[in-house]
């Protein structure tokens, strides 16, 4: 009885397994535990096969165990992925960062930001009293694309050049944090955009004046550096350009007014650079280049272009209040800074020092902001000067013409003088037309009784 009841309860037991395995199974939410629940029932040690089903049975508390395993396990590959996925986030942030600060140096993006202000300000003042602040972006962005891209073309021609220079050989190109191809496809790719964005938004003279820059700056000055001395004068060409562009952006031509900025960056740069390289003669002397300053060991004529470019400065203001850009104000304001920053170039010609050429420098890189925000400041809009000449045109039509004055004068009735104590007598007319200022008045005639 009790082997029939055995036997029974056997058969019971291998019947529920058969139908509890493949539910279990069935029931499971993730399949990918299937094959861990194989393996742990193999190789652990109590683990039983379907021919002893009283172990098996009992074993049924140890998968329910084994169901914490597994989850703990998920959690275990969560936890994995999630920190595999913020270390990709790390390096696709180190990457954005160390482009970026590449792309930045590469551009010298410091120059790049001055080259946009005087292209700003020429805008403005070429915009008269309505000012395009929508142009005026897209000018500003294209003119920073153009710029950057002629900076990075000048870096990858000097590659080897600042691979010797001490305050060079940081760049992205000579310590290898970027290849000269990246560089190339840099350059190339922002001069094209920058050139499009002017001919798009602003007209075809700012992107011709644009991509003239862009060859004049890499192609030219940058060659000429290992050449002649010349080429501090042709940077100063390059630097004048921009507010060109920008007034030219702004007005669509280029007239005598657009001149005063661009002369005044061109007579600037040139004490600004002359201080440059002779506080850095050392530098390029080491890199190569045939700079102004190498050729002159006292530094006596360095300081002499320096001074004279100075006093160039001068009359600047009187030009700009006496063709209507500007107030009277500017005009004292802007002989004060001349004055001012051809102290300093005195100074360095009579004491060529490093100290006075630096203090040359850093007034040069005071007057230039100065000087473009009084120009700002003390500009004549266009509704003053038509104002002006709106009085003028009102003021010339209220005079008679020179036939109603002929007739004026014909029908003036004549009066009888006596001279007293002699006699009568005719007296020749008096043309008051010839009498300055007035001559419009009519010109009355005197007849004697």
């Amino acid at each position: 009885m009790w082997r029939n009841s055995l036997s029974f309860s056997s058969k019971l037991a291998h019947s529920n397994s058969s139908y509890c395995l493949p539910f279990f199974l069935r029931t499971s939410p993730k399949p990918s535990y299937h094959a861990l629940l194989g393996r742990s029932n193999s190789t652990s040690p109590e683990s039983t096969s379907v021919a002893d089903p009283v172990k098996w049975s009992e074993s049924g508390p140890g998968i329910v165990n084994f169901g914490a395993h597994a989850a703990s396990a998920s959690a275990a590959d969560l936890s994995s992925l999630a920190a595999s996925s913020m270390g990709k986030a790390k390096d696709v942030a180190y990457l954005a960062k160390h482009y970026g600060r590449c792309y930045w140096e590469l551009s010298k993006a410091r120059l790049s930001m001055l080259v946009v202000a005087t292209s700003g300000t020429g805008y403005i003042l070429g915009s008269g009293i309505s000012i395009d602040y929508l142009g005026l972006c897209c000018t500003c962005a294209g003119t920073m694309m153009v710029a950057a891209s002629a900076n990075s073309l000048n870096q990858v021609f000097e590659v080897n050049n600042d691979a010797k220079m001490k305050r060079t050989r940081h760049r992205p190109l000579p310590s290898g944090r970027l290849t000269v191809p990246h560089a190339i496809t840099w350059a190339s790719s922002v001069g094209v955009a920058g050139t499009a964005l002017l001919a798009c938004k602003a007209n075809m003279l700012a992107a011709g004046l644009a991509a003239s820059n862009l060859f004049l700056y890499a192609f030219v000055y940058t060659p000429l550096k290992q050449i002649h001395p010349v080429n501090t004068w042709v940077g100063a060409i390059v630097g004048a350009i921009p507010p060109l562009l920008g007034w030219a952006a702004a007005s669509g031509q280029i007239s005598l007014n657009a001149m005063i900025l661009p002369a005044a960056l061109y007579f600037w740069q040139l004490p600004h650079f002359m201080a440059l390289a002779y506080l850095c003669r050392k530098d390029y002397a080491d890199g190569g280049f045939r700079m102004f300053s190498l050729a002159d060991a006292s530094g006596l004529r360095t300081a002499l272009v320096a001074l004279r470019n100075c006093l160039y400065l001068l009359p600047l203001g009187y030009l700009a209040y006496d063709w209507g850009i500007t107030s009277g104000w500017f005009c004292i304001e802007s002989t004060i800074l001349a004055l001012a920053i051809s102290c300093t170039a005195a100074s360095f010609c009579m004491n060529r020092t490093a100290k006075t050429a630096r203090r040359m420098f850093h007034a040069s890189l005071l007057y230039l902001p100065v000087f473009m925000s009084g120009l700002l400041v003390h500009r004549q809009s266009d509704n003053e000067q038509s104002v002006l000449v709106e009085k003028s045109h009102k003021f010339v039509e209220l005079l008679p013409s020179l036939e109603s004055i002929e007739d004026y004068a014909e029908h003036i009735p004549q009066r009888k003088y006596k001279r007293d104590g002699v006699g009568s007598q005719a007296r020749p007319p008096v043309a008051y037309a010839s009498v300055a200022p007035f001559p419009f008045l009519p010109a009355p005639a005197y007849v004697s009784s």
